[in-house]
């Protein structure tokens, strides 16, 4: 997989920061990493449209298919160019010495950590409900919602924090730009471990720029937990004809030497 440095900032709300990006790696080597997804054929093969034009993040033409990889093919990032606070620093070197992700007790993997479970996210695009829903076949089988309505985030009590937070899409082009807040602290954004705040604020950039690939970039803004803003990315690839399957976290937990302390 290649890495790429990104300069792009996308989040509104912390434009007056300057942002520091880096390089992504990005991934400790567990058992649950065995699915990686096949070559991309030789060929470009162009990304499938919807019927009004605008590109397709899902299956072509109501057929099957799974979003799979970014897990074991990314390598660990240098840890000391992430902005992190002094609290944010010594805990995330903590989590990397005694890893009890919440995720390997078959919690939700809210932020980018949803793009990395196991086996594969399906992204179906539902234009009448003017939503769209992503769904997580490893962990505890979640999904989560894109609202595309144009509407606002709840404000005040209205917004309850969750493992998923609120998300408000949008097409720029051909990328689906997506911005989210009202997370709770329940999760671990990322398999490395890197802390967040219900301050955090993420954005997230999806893009499809052929048939097999899918291109997945995010900036994060937690001021609680970061000096400034930083970004990544990084791709997934297309299984054709893969079906979403049954799984049940509980029952198939290949984990299980994670799963000690307290909840």
């Amino acid at each position: 997989m290649r890495h790429r440095l990104i300069a792009t900032f996308v989040a509104p709300l912390v434009l007056l920061v300057s942002p520091v990006v880096f390089g992504q790696g990005l991934g400790t080597q567990f058992p649950e990493d065995r699915v990686e997804a096949p070559p991309p054929p030789p060929e470009f093969i162009e990304a499938p449209r919807q019927a009004d034009g605008r590109v397709s993040l899902g299956a072509p033409d109501g057929g099957a298919g799974l979003w799979v990889g970014g897990i074991t093919s990314l390598s660990v990032i240098d840890h000391e160019e992430v902005p992190y606070q002094p609290w944010a620093q010594d805990l995330v070197r903590y989590r990397r010495s005694s890893p009890l992700e919440p995720h390997t007790r078959c919690k939700p993997s809210g932020g980018p950590r949803q793009f990395l479970t196991p086996y594969g996210a399906e992204i179906l695009e539902v234009p009448e409900l003017e939503r769209i829903f992503i769904f997580d076949i490893g962990g505890p089988h979640t999904f989560r919602i894109i609202y595309m309505d144009g509407r606002p985030h709840p404000e005040g009590d209205f917004l309850n924090p969750s493992h998923f937070g609120h998300s408000v899409g949008r097409w720029d082009g051909d990328t689906l730009v997506i911005d989210t807040v009202g997370f709770n602290e329940r999760f671990w954004i990322h398999r490395e471990g890197f802390p967040h705040t219900e301050a955090m604020h993420l954005v997230e950039r999806i893009s499809r720029p052929d048939l097999m690939t899918l291109r997945y970039e995010f900036t994060i803004a937690d001021p609680l937990a970061y000096e400034a803003p930083w970004s990544t990315v990084w791709t997934k690839s297309w299984i054709p004809d893969e079906e979403f399957i049954e799984y049940f976290c509980h029952e198939n937990n290949r984990d299980q030497y994670h799963m000690v302390g307290a909840e």
